[in-house]
C-alpha cells in the first residue's frame, strides 16, 4: 500500500541559486544508464566533483548535511528538460521533501508520482530557512502538509501546495502505478467496454 505523507522531519540541506535546471541536477551522461537505482550517485555530480572525482566544495560535500533530508532551495528549481531521472536521483539520495520559492511544473509532477513532496515558500522564507540550517546544520525541520507549516527549531513558517497534490499525499494515492494495480478489475471492466480495446467488437 502506498504510504500516507503528512509530515516530513530531519535535518535540511541549502542549495543556494534561482533557475536550477535538471541538467545540473543530473548531467545528461548519466541517463544512459537502464534503471534509477544509482542515480542517488550523480546528484549534482558536475557541480560537486571535479573530473578527477576530487569534492568540490559544495554542501552536499559538508560533513553537516550529509545526512540531510529535506532541501531548500531558491525559484525556478527543476526547469530545463522533463528528465524524470532527476528527481529519481534526489530521492535515491536521501531526500525526502523539497522547500522552494517556486518549481518547474513537470519537476513537482515527477516528485509527486514518487512521494517526495515540493512544497512552495515566500523568497523571505526561503531565506531565513537556507540562513537558519547554514548556521545550524543540525536544526530540526519538520514539514506539516496538514498545517500547510513549515518548522525550523521553535520557529513556524507558511508553505503552500496544491490542494490535488496535497490531497494525494495525505491520502496515500500519490503513487498512480499502484493506484491502477490496486483498482485493477475497475481498469480491466473499463478497457473492456472500449471499442479500440476490443478491436471494435463490441
Amino acid at each position: 500500500m502506498t504510504p500516507i505523507i503528512t509530515k516530513i522531519a530531519g535535518t535540511a540541506v541549502p542549495i543556494m541559486g534561482n533557475d536550477i535546471d535538471t541538467d545540473r541536477i543530473i548531467p545528461a551522461r548519466f541517463l544512459k544508464e537502464i534503471t534509477f537505482e544509482h542515480m542517488g550517485d550523480y546528484l549534482f555530480a558536475d557541480a560537486r566533483f571535479e573530473p578527477d572525482g576530487s569534492p568540490k566544495d559544495h554542501p552536499l560535500n559538508t560533513d553537516g548535511f550529509k545526512n540531510a533530508t529535506i532541501m531548500v532551495v531558491g525559484r525556478n528549481f527543476g526547469c530545463g528538460s522533463s528528465r524524470e531521472h532527476a528527481p529519481q536521483s534526489i530521492k535515491r539520495y536521501g531526500i525526502r521533501a523539497l522547500i522552494g520559492e517556486s518549481f518547474s511544473e513537470i519537476f513537482s509532477g515527477n516528485c509527486t508520482s514518487i512521494g517526495v513532496p515540493t512544497v512552495t515558500a515566500s523568497e523571505s522564507t526561503i531565506q531565513a530557512l537556507q540562513e537558519i540550517i547554514t548556521a545550524h546544520p543540525t536544526t530540526p525541520i519538520t514539514i506539516d502538509l496538514d498545517a500547510r507549516k513549515v518548522s525550523a527549531g521553535d520557529r513556524k513558517f507558511p508553505i503552500t501546495l496544491p490542494d490535488s497534490r496535497r490531497h494525494s499525499f495525505v491520502t496515500g494515492t500519490w503513487d498512480s502505478a499502484a493506484l491502477l494495480l490496486s483498482n485493477l478489475d475497475k481498469v480491466r471492466h473499463t478497457a473492456n467496454q472500449l471499442p479500440y480495446m476490443t478491436g471494435f467488437s463490441n
